[in-house]
């Protein structure tokens, strides 16, 4: 994180309110309830989720079990798969091969060694779990998937310690009926991911990685490339350890079932998560973090769910529309270039969708978006946290953009971006804020100074983009007082909680 304020506290409080968008000194609010509770991180193990929540603790409670599998195993009872060109040698009825295909009959521990020319499928209708340990595996298929679980109750791979491994399909399959692999590495049923290897995978077909059940990641190094998605699971898709890394022309990481209550979620409690995309960088029906490292480098929006939360982690990303978008897929679809509606004044507004909301709970979160920063096409509410967020150029879309209520209540926030549409934190708010449009732009590099009514600095702030406004709040803010934003020698003087004149420009959506 690059948030660099002369002093942060923070506190957490109840509050409620609406965001107010600034536009030529014009604001109003709508208020609602809501109440914040504490930061609780979650276990790796079992979690369940719901349908809501205003913490990570809070929407893991009892729909949806996450099954982890144990990546631990006794190498006697392992049974050794030596891969070979187009064939394998075991010594176990379970493991077959025929014409490049590997197919593994049963439960039970495979340790995979050397190179296929294939593919190796699990076909087991017994249960009890599969576990692939990859010691130095290389599968790349001109057919099909690499590894196919066809059938399991649920499977395990194991990234052998120190080992490199790779998986590569073909780029057009000879199968492409419904029931067909749509990924390098495919599973019907449960997968976990883990150990302290490495793990390339080359999507060339379609998919990285899919789990059609669930997926979880406890540890190792996973790098996956793709020409369409980079890792999906279907009922969720869980980070608790590790590095993964995801470069792909479509959605990067991301849980997809919008049937199931309790599903299509994406959690990250732990770990790195670094993405490069075209589309979306981390997108679920809900996007919950609790802990680790994610840095979106690239996107088209960064970071998508009806539910959004974020208790803790350090999360750095970069879009070129939307940063943070809570917002069903249809909401984006129909609302790219539209206005917010953020209490203020014009029309075309949407109204807000109270099903939808976007909680910061805690952690750093820096935002680089070329759209709207925090956009939120229902609530937002924000309890603590260090959140930077550099907004677009243009006047089109705002650092923030939140069409119902806009709570704050502890934190530190910094918004900057263009100035036509600004949207401040709701005007009850229990944690005071600012927020003033430039005369004119700023650019990069500007030194914005924070100084209360007897000139002491409240807090300063270099700004690594172009801005023509500021929003800021903080425990230092006292709502109702006066303040003096100083950029570039310039000086204005704002009263907390009060939406400044001099908003211009169209609204944005």
């Amino acid at each position: 994180m690059r948030l660099l304020p002369t002093s942060t506290r923070i506190r957490q409080a109840v509050a409620g309110g609406a965001a107010v968008l600034l536009l030529a000194g014009c604001g109003t609010s709508v208020a609602s309830e809501t109440t914040s509770t504490t930061t609780t991180s979650t276990s790796s193990s079992t979690s369940v989720v719901a349908s809501d929540g205003t913490t990570v603790a809070d929407a893991l409670a009892d729909d949806v079990t996450v099954e982890t599998g144990d990546t631990a195993y006794d190498e006697s009872d392992a049974i050794a798969v030596t891969l070979d060109g187009t064939t394998a040698s075991a010594d176990s009825d379970a493991v077959r091969t025929e014409d490049g295909t590997v197919t593994i009959t049963a439960a039970g521990t495979y340790v995979l060694t050397g190179d296929l020319t294939g593919q190796v499928v699990v076909d087991s209708a017994a249960d009890g779990v599969v576990r692939l340990v990859l010691d130095d595996a290389t599968i790349t298929s001109d057919t099909t998937a690499a590894i196919n679980v066809v059938d399991a109750r649920s499977v395990v791979v194991v990234l052998a310690d120190g080992s490199d491994n790779a998986l590569s399909d073909a780029a057009t399959y000879a199968d492409s009926s419904e029931d067909a692999p749509t990924a390098t590495l495919y599973s019907t049923a449960d997968l976990t991911i883990g150990g302290a290897g490495s793990l390339t995978v080359t999507g060339n077909s379609n998919n990285g990685i899919v789990g059609k059940d669930g997926l979880v990641i406890t540890g190792g190094t996973v790098e996956v490339t793709s020409v369409d998605d980079g890792i999906i699971g279907k009922d969720y898709l869980v980070l608790t350890d590790g590095s993964v890394t995801v470069d792909s022309v479509g959605d990067a990481f991301k849980s997809d079932n919008t049937e199931d209550a309790g599903s299509g979620f994406v959690l990250v409690e732990g770990g790195e998560l670094t993405v490069t995309t075209q589309d979306d960088g981390i997108k679920g029906v809900q996007v919950l973090v609790s802990g680790g490292t994610i840095d979106v480098a690239g996107s088209n929006e960064a970071m998508e769910g009806s539910l959004i939360i974020i208790d803790d982690g350090d999360v750095e990303l970069h879009s070129a529309d939307d940063g943070v978008n809570a917002a069903t897929s249809d909401d984006s679809a129909a609302t790219d270039g539209e206005a917010g509606q953020g209490g203020g004044m014009g029309g075309g507004a949407m109204q807000a969708d109270d099903s939808l909301h976007l909680f910061v709970n805690g952690g750093s979160l820096e935002v680089w978006a070329s759209g709207d920063g925090l956009d939120s096409n229902g609530n937002a509410t924000i309890t603590a946290g260090d959140i930077m967020v550099y907004g677009p150029t243009t006047d089109g879309n705002g650092a923030l953009d939140v069409n119902g209520t806009f709570e704050v209540s502890g934190g530190t926030l910094v918004a900057t971006g263009s100035s036509g549409m600004m949207v401040a934190p709701s005007t009850d708010s229990a944690q005071g804020w600012i927020a003033t449009a430039l005369a004119s732009t700023a650019a990069a590099g500007s030194e914005v100074v924070i100084s209360d009514a007897d000139g002491a600095e409240v807090a300063t702030y270099a700004i690594e983009k172009d801005f023509a406004s500021v929003v800021f709040s903080s425990v230092d803010i006292e709502q109702g007082s006066t303040y003096t934003v100083t950029v570039d020698g310039t000086a204005t003087t704002v009263t907390a909680g009060v939406a400044p004149a001099g908003g211009r420009g169209p609204m944005g959506g």
